[in-house]
């Protein structure tokens, strides 16, 4: 075989990894995922805990939105907080659902943080204010790592963030997570406030 085939060959291979290895490890993930729905609920029906769970969720969700049911959870998290240890992990898990699928998500707000002259960091502003702290220049940001599902908090000078208006929080994501290597996608620029400038935090 000659080295024009053998490396026409592996091109073929690479080129069939970059598409086999997402697909195959997103449906792997899912059927795990499907599996141990499943597994909670001793009915052999394929997908039926991912329904059980789903009408469960959907459920407790409609009770805490009645004012009368909603009482009953306020005084179980009030349980919950009084608790030691358990109130840290009750709190920091709600907090982190609350930053994506919460009314007031927290990841929304795509930044570029100045570190020098000549570096920058993306990442995502959690909170504009920390008068808390007695630190009303500095913000908190979120910087994921890169190949991995977790990341830093650094609290940094106001004057260093710069807000990113023509990409979302989304594209931002993929983009540290992948290592840079997924290419942006701008988005259409949302009007501001009347008075407001985007730039300002």
């Amino acid at each position: 075989m000659s080295s024009f085939t053998s490396k026409r060959i592996l091109g073929y291979f690479f080129r069939g990894l970059l598409f086999v290895v997402p697909f195959a490890l997103t449906a792997y993930i899912i059927i795990l995922a499907v599996q141990f729905l499943d597994s909670l609920i001793p009915i052999p029906i394929p997908g039926f805990g991912i329904l059980f769970v789903f009408i469960i969720v959907t459920a407790v969700g409609y009770m805490t939105s009645m004012f009368l049911t909603r009482s009953i959870f306020e005084e179980l998290e009030k349980i919950v907080f009084k608790i030691p240890l358990v109130n840290i992990l009750y709190t920091s898990i709600k907090d982190l659902m609350s930053a994506f699928v919460g009314d007031k998500k927290k990841f929304s707000t795509p930044i570029m943080v100045k570190l020098s002259d000549n570096m920058h960091r993306l990442g995502f502003m959690t909170q504009d204010s920390l008068e808390v702290l007695d630190e009303p220049g500095l913000v908190s940001v979120y910087f994921p790592h890169s190949y991995n599902f977790s990341g830093n908090l650094y609290l940094v000078p106001r004057e260093n963030i710069r807000v990113l208006k023509n990409v979302n929080s989304t594209e931002i994501m993929k983009f540290i997570v992948s290592g840079g290597v997924s290419q942006l996608a701008k988005t259409p620029e949302v009007p501001t406030a009347e008075g407001r400038d985007p730039d300002l935090l």
